[in-house]
């Protein structure tokens, strides 16, 4: 009778973890840096392999996130006039509910750029989306407004596109404008303001989405702006430390790895390597090290896999780095426009250009490019926003529609 209720109890927790939702819960997956550790993910497909595709009410660069079965992302009409948080079917992309965020003055944005590009977060019971001037707001998973916040007006010609984060019980967003900027921590059940951090005065802007990391002694909050790197405490919003950039805008997000901070500028620039973990002004006590890039734009951010960092500038110059070093491992052209974030998962990255061709490349020593996959010709459809792996399939938006890609 015990290896009878044994051996069920050790089916039902097999069924129960293979039928267990992957949550991909914000900007580039749970940990904020691009790395998946779910189910395995194809490595080829075609317009074959499209599960279905949904044209979105519209136009926005957010990326999809999810909690189990529902997809939450962020659209934007009427030339930013009308803001849009939209739920679909994780399974079939079918609208389960839409609300409105109106904006009389939507102020303006960069043509690269959107009225709908910070990205949702989500911890299972809410949803926070950010709308610059038209403020942050808060929502039930099943659509309820549960708060708003206005976060101030957002001066200058180029839009936001920094995403909310959770950090414990609070909501975090980087406020960067062209402009005074600062860094707001909101209670997520109520969203009333807990702390505010001025960032200065910024001469271009800012769009860091923050990502939270822990050192042996504390926890920081880590944000690429344009002057460089910060940390900051988040229980009180204190700054800790700050690491010089190279070229600034700063929005391509670190990668954590090794007990290191990996980092690009977002202007061209040097790529470099920070130690958490310090006091004041870090920059010749904590850089690792710093090794030229092409002079190139970078909006991607960069990804550690093992020994290997790889990052890609606007122009598609691929450059993987000796991440214990910093010496130039191999450096090649690949065709497209990239805006988009790698992925990692399986140990493989993967990466998709703006005509919403995604490549899958194996880190090594010299390029490896396993696969070129395309959703065919998609006539106006522009695809900046990171891929979303959620429970084996792959969630690409473009700014107008977002596809499911699996195996049939």
């Amino acid at each position: 009778m015990k290896q009878i209720t044994a051996t069920l109890i050790f089916c039902l927790t097999l069924c129960l973890t293979a039928g267990a939702a992957e949550n991909w819960p914000r900007f580039r997956g749970p940990a904020g840096t691009g790395h998946h550790a779910g189910a395995a993910l194809p490595t080829k497909w075609g317009t074959e392999n499209i599960l279905w595709r949904v044209e979105l009410k519209g136009e926005g660069h957010s990326s999809p996130v999810n909690w189990e079965q529902r997809i939450f992302l962020t659209a934007a009409t009427d030339q930013g006039r009308t803001r849009l948080v939209l739920a679909l079917d994780a399974r079939d992309g079918r609208l389960l509910w839409e609300k409105t965020v109106p904006c009389d003055s939507p102020g303006r944005t960069h043509g690269m750029n959107s009225f709908a590009t910070p990205t949702c977060a989500t911890d299972g019971e809410r949803v926070i989306a950010f709308f610059d001037r038209a403020g942050i707001h808060c929502f039930s998973l099943d659509g309820k407004p549960l708060w708003a916040q206005s976060l101030g007006e957002f001066p200058g010609p180029w839009g936001i596109a920094a995403s909310p984060v959770f950090a414990g019980d609070r909501v975090i967003q980087n406020c960067d404008a062209q402009g005074a900027s600062s860094l707001a921590a909101l209670d997520k059940k109520t969203g009333k303001i807990a702390w505010r951090t001025s960032r200065g005065e910024k001469p271009m802007g800012g769009w860091g989405t923050p990502i939270e990391i822990r050192t042996d002694a504390r926890p920081e909050l880590v944000i690429n702006s344009e002057q460089g790197l910060d940390a900051y405490d988040p229980a009180t919003g204190k700054p800790l430390w700050n690491c010089r950039g190279f070229n600034g805008r700063g929005e391509p997000v670190p990668d954590f790895a090794r007990g290191l901070l990996f980092v690009v500028n977002g202007k061209a620039g040097d790529i470099y390597a920070v130690r958490p973990g310090g006091s004041g002004d870090v920059s010749e006590t904590h850089r690792a090290w710093h090794t030229p890039r092409p002079k190139v734009r970078d909006i991607s951010s960069p990804i550690v896999v093992g020994d290997y960092l790889f990052a890609i500038d606007m122009k598609g110059n691929a450059v993987t780095y000796d991440s214990r070093s910093g010496a130039v491992l191999w450096s090649e052209k690949i065709p497209g426009a990239f805006s988009a974030s790698p992925v990692e998962s399986g140990g493989l990255i993967y990466i998709n250009n703006e005509a919403g061709e995604t490549l899958v490349i194996r880190p090594g020593p010299k390029l490896d490019l396993l696969a070129r996959n395309s959703l065919g010709e998609r006539a106006g459809e522009l695809f900046r926003a990171s891929i979303a792996p959620i429970n084996g399939r792959l969630y690409l938006r473009s700014n107008r529609a977002l596809y499911c890609v699996g195996a049939k």
